[in-house]
């Protein structure tokens, strides 16, 4: 494990330094487009009493800068230990561990058990490996399960060359924002 150029934006964990594991096996987002999602987020809607689900997790960066801002929960889908440990670490050291719950189980299996658990997000972050063939899946899941509250936002990292569908069930595609090699796109869950 070390530690990563990474740090938490804004907040009350504001400054904080996170660790990444070591090798080559996350891919956190940048800080820069980081900054750009949350200034996203923020122009959308308050932080505060929003229950965040971060999927595919890695470090946790994304799921605890939504904690740092005043969100009251996250929990945090990794299936690899080692990069669980190193989240955990994280959680550790911005003291939001009390606040968060982590799964450790593949994405799709992840979901299926929050789903039978009754679980339901207001934000979702969704940043799997680029390679591992989960885009195509967890969008679709993310709808099927009922896992995200009426006018619930999903967020896909994803390379800026790849397609994303506008629509995954009830989940419709309202902005997509490009930096680099990285896009950002989100949807809304339609109220039923």
């Amino acid at each position: 494990m070390r530690w990563s150029g990474l740090r938490v934006i804004a907040g009350s964990a504001r400054g904080v330094r996170l660790a990444a594991p070591d090798g080559m096996k996350t891919r956190p987002t940048s800080d820069r487009v980081k900054e750009a999602l949350f200034s996203i987020l923020a122009s959308r809607r308050a932080f505060e009493n929003m229950r965040v689900l971060d999927v595919c997790a890695g470090t946790g960066s994304l799921g605890i800068e939504a904690l740092s801002r005043g969100s009251s929960s996250c929990c945090f889908i990794e299936h690899d230990r080692k990069v669980l440990k190193v989240l955990e670490r994280n959680l550790s050291a911005t003291g939001f561990a009390a606040r968060s719950e982590c799964v450790a189980l593949d994405a799709r299996q992840g979901l299926q058990l929050l789903s039978r658990q009754g679980k339901c997000f207001d934000l979702v972050f969704f940043d799997p490996p680029y390679a591992s063939g989960l885009y195509a899946s967890i969008p679709g899941d993310m709808s099927s399960l009922s896992l995200m509250a009426d006018q619930g936002l999903l967020v896909i990292e994803c390379p800026s060359k790849m397609p994303v569908a506008e629509r995954f069930g009830m989940l419709v595609r309202v902005d997509h924002r490009v930096y680099g090699d990285t896009a950002l796109e989100f949807f809304v869950r339609e109220s039923q």
